[in-house]
C-alpha cells in the first residue's frame, strides 16, 4: 500500500535529542507522574524513565504491552496485545481488568483512559503480519468501563490507533492508520460515543500514536513517511519534524509539557527489529505544552 506524496507536506529536519536507545518497538507513550513511559512490544515489558535518565521496568507483559493508561485509584491498565485483554498493574501483582476477545478481531493495541477509568481500545482488525494490506478490514473500537466490562464504542474504523480526549472530558479523537483521517465523536456522560464526524483528513499520511496540545492541535507520528506532524481541526499540517528512520508514537510531556517524545524504529516486523534494541526515543521542544 502505497500512502506517501499523497497529499501531505514534504518533511522538513528539525533538532532532535536522544533520550534514550535500547528500544525493540516502542509504544503506548504516557507522561505521568514525572516520568515519561512507554510499551516495549518485543521486550514484553512496560518501562519509566526520571528526569535522572534512569530506565527502570516496570512489570512484564507476556502477551505483548502496548496502550498504558491509569486509573482514578493510580493503578495501571496495560494493552495485552496478542491475548486481547486489558491488565491491571498494581505495583505488585498484574491482574485480568477485561477481556476484548469477543470484540477484536485481531490484536489489540492503543488505548486512552479518561479521568473516570473508562478505556477506549483499538485493535487491528485483521492479520496484517500474515496478510499484509490485502486484508485490510475495519474493525470495532472497545469501550472498556472501570468495572471491567466491555462494549462495542464505535464501528467500521480502519485501524483505529491513537486516540486523544479533550480537556472538557466531550471529545474522543481517534487516528485511523490505514483510513488516512482522524474522526472525532462526542462522549456522553454514560462514556458511550455518538455524532461520528471527520475532524481532520490526512491523505497521504498513516497516523499511529499521537499527542493533544493545548491549543487544539494534534501531533501524531506518521508510520509511512518517517516524521511526526501536528495538524489542526480540518486538516491543516502546521508543523512537521522528519526522523530519517520510522516513526511510530509520540507524547507531550516534561516539567512544562512542552517536550515532544518521539518513538523510533527501523521497522514494525518483528523479523526485523525484535531483540535487535536498534530503537531510539528522541526529544525535541514544541511551542505548545500538552492538553486533554
Amino acid at each position: 500500500m502505497v500512502i506517501a506524496d499523497a497529499g501531505c507536506q514534504t518533511p522538513s529536519m528539525s533538532d532532535l535529542s536522544v533520550f534514550a536507545e535500547g528500544v525493540d518497538f516502542g509504544e503506548g507513550p504516557r507522561w505521568h507522574d514525572g516520568k515519561f513511559w512507554y510499551s516495549d512490544f518485543y521486550q514484553h515489558t512496560v518501562y519509566s524513565i526520571g528526569s535522572d535518565g534512569v530506565r527502570e521496568s516496570i512489570v512484564e507483559v507476556p502477551g505483548q504491552p502496548s496502550g498504558l493508561g491509569w486509573m482514578p485509584d493510580g493503578s495501571m491498565l496495560i494493552v495485552s496485545m496478542t491475548d486481547r485483554k486489558v491488565l491491571r498493574f498494581d505495583g505488585e501483582s498484574l491482574t485480568e481488568h477485561a477481556d476484548l476477545s469477543d470484540i477484536a478481531s485481531w490484536h489489540c493495541n492503543d488505548m486512552i483512559v479518561d479521568a473516570s477509568g473508562n478505556a477506549y481500545v483499538g485493535n487491528f482488525g485483521w492479520d496484517l503480519e500474515r496478510l499484509g494490506f490485502d486484508g485490510i478490514a475495519p474493525s470495532d473500537l472497545a469501550l472498556v468501563r472501570a468495572d471491567g466490562s466491555v462494549e462495542v464504542a464505535a464501528s467500521g474504523l480502519v485501524f483505529p490507533n491513537g486516540s486523544v480526549i479533550t480537556p472538557d472530558g466531550a471529545t474522543l479523537i481517534v487516528g485511523e492508520t490505514f483510513g488516512g483521517q482522524y474522526q472525532a465523536f462526542d462522549i456522553a456522560d454514560d462514556a458511550t460515543l455518538s455524532n461520528p464526524r471527520v475532524w481532520a483528513s490526512v491523505p497521504g499520511c498513516a497516523p499511529d500514536g499521537c499527542t493533544l496540545d493545548n491549543a487544539g492541535g494534534i501531533w501524531f507520528a506518521d508510520a509511512a513517511n518517517n516524521r511526526v506532524v501536528r495538524v489542526v481541526e480540518g486538516g491543516e499540517i502546521t508543523n512537521e519534524i522528519s526522523t530519517g528512520t520510522g516513526t511510530f508514537a509520540c507524547m507531550l510531556g516534561g516539567a512544562d509539557g512542552k517536550t515532544l517524545f518521539i518513538l523510533t524504529a527501523p521497522g514494525s516486523d518483528p523479523a526485523d527489529v525484535a531483540d535487535k534494541g536498534e530503537g531510539i526515543i528522541y526529544t525535541t521542544r514544541v511551542e505548545y505544552p500538552a492538553g486533554g
